[in-house]
């Protein structure tokens, strides 16, 4: 059996050092009741965080921290599938007989969709996501997918095949941003697998960045922080283009993956790499400016709308406060997030995000009432949203655990979002 986190904390304490458990959490910054639960098993997860300065203690990268347990509580997540995944689910695992046919519902596909009626359906479903409707996006995606297939299926090897597969790649990116939001970690991993594909086959190696970047923040979300480090660093590299003659597009799909492999160095306490990755996509959101805010040209307009928002100036520095969070520094991580305020190209699920590590950062610096505050403010605007999230139920828990009676009442109205219907 491979070992767990707390087996690996347990091994490298007592055969590399001679601390003690007691030394470990002092020189950690963490409570030696961690230290202890951990290395018993009888938490076997803890936040990267946590990790990361255990890992620091121990004069190691994160990475030697994990072990199947870690992976095993991020696919855990996943456990309750809602029923309107169903769609989702047979448009990407289809059940087929010995013949090769397909068993089971078949969705119905307009004959004549033309390529730009299925970009409209791709736009749609990602307003929905952008939106936090999931309902109307898992309503969205199986007719979406659908159409993208049936659109490649027609085209064959034409020049208009090319856009088609280029459409599909997008199609399922999306798909596997939802389930990865909504923790259907198989399936997201199905979803953005066929994307590169699509990508690869219609040559098209932005798509490819695009869908490389989106299977770096899955494996992320699984712990296979060393692998989403080596993708990101080699995708970059072979897409990285001349500053000074770049396209919107090319700019924005090589920084996306150095602001993926900035999060990976980050989790893996190398904060130098993090933070020389963070430099470069500065340098790439500068030359970038506003192009892919108002662009010019349509099909960069469409690449806007479905793929290419998470790049510009204010991802970076959004970044530069999550890495701050990781490296437990929450005093910087807050003294960062002003910056960020007010920046009108963050998407509504990268801001919703970003104001969880400020309530962290809060919580972190005593400040549990404005922790809370935030927290209210997410689940007024967006309750689906952080039903999702584990990080807003842990930072909950942590408000719950040193103020229950002052905040009671804001609390129970956060435990009652948190809790709810999924």
């Amino acid at each position: 059996m491979e070992p767990t986190i707390g087996d690996n904390i347990a091994a490298i304490r007592n055969e590399t050092t001679t601390l003690t458990q007691e030394q470990l959490a002092e020189k950690a910054g963490v409570s030696v009741e961690t230290i202890q639960a951990l290395e018993q098993n009888k938490r076997t997860s803890a936040r990267i965080a946590t990790l990361n300065k255990i890992a620091r203690a121990l004069g190691v990268h994160t990475a030697g921290l994990m072990g199947s347990a870690a992976r095993a509580q991020a696919l855990r997540e996943a456990d309750a599938e809602p029923l309107g995944l169903v769609g989702i689910r047979q448009a990407l695992a289809p059940v087929r007989d010995v013949t090769g046919h397909v068993v089971g519902p078949h969705q119905p596909v307009a004959e004549e969709l033309h390529l730009g009626q299925v970009r409209g359906l791709v736009t749609d479903a990602n307003r929905a996501y952008h939106a936090n409707d999931y309902a109307s996006a898992i309503g969205l995606t199986p007719p979406m997918l659908a159409a993208a297939d049936a659109l490649v299926a027609r085209a064959g090897g034409s020049d208009a095949g090319q856009d088609a597969l280029g459409v599909a790649s997008y199609a399922y990116q999306l798909a596997g941003r939802l389930l990865i939001q909504l923790r259907q970690l198989d399936l997201a991993h199905i979803a953005l697998d066929r994307a590169t594909t699509y990508a690869r086959t219609a040559d098209d190696q932005l798509a490819a960045a695009t869908a490389t970047a989106h299977m770096c923040w899955l494996l992320l979300r699984t712990g296979r922080i060393v692998e989403v480090e080596t993708l990101a660093a080699r995708t970059a590299d072979v897409v990285e283009p001349r500053l000074s003659t770049a396209t919107p597009r090319d700019l924005a799909a090589w920084g996306v993956l150095l602001l993926k492999g900035a999060a990976a160095a980050a989790r893996n306490a190398r904060e130098d790499d993090a933070r020389s990755m963070l430099t470069l996509a500065a340098a790439g959101a500068q030359q970038l400016g506003d192009r892919l805010v108002r662009p010019a040209d349509h099909a960069d307009r469409w690449f806007v709308d479905v793929g290419g928002n998470d790049f510009h100036h204010a991802g970076v520095q959004l970044m530069q406060v999550e890495t701050a969070v990781i490296a437990g520094q929450p005093d910087q991580a807050l003294a960062l997030s002003a910056a960020v305020a007010g920046a009108p190209q963050v998407t509504p699920s990268s801001r919703q995000r970003h104001l969880l590590d400020v309530a962290w950062s809060y919580q972190e610096t005593g400040r549990s009432v404005d922790a809370t505050r935030v927290l209210m403010q997410l689940s007024d605007a967006a309750p689906e949203w952080l039903r999702q999230q584990r990080y807003a139920r842990e930072i909950v828990q942590s408000i719950e655990d040193g103020h229950r009676r002052a905040l009671s009442a804001k609390l129970a109205v956060l435990r009652s979002v948190l809790d709810g219907p999924a």
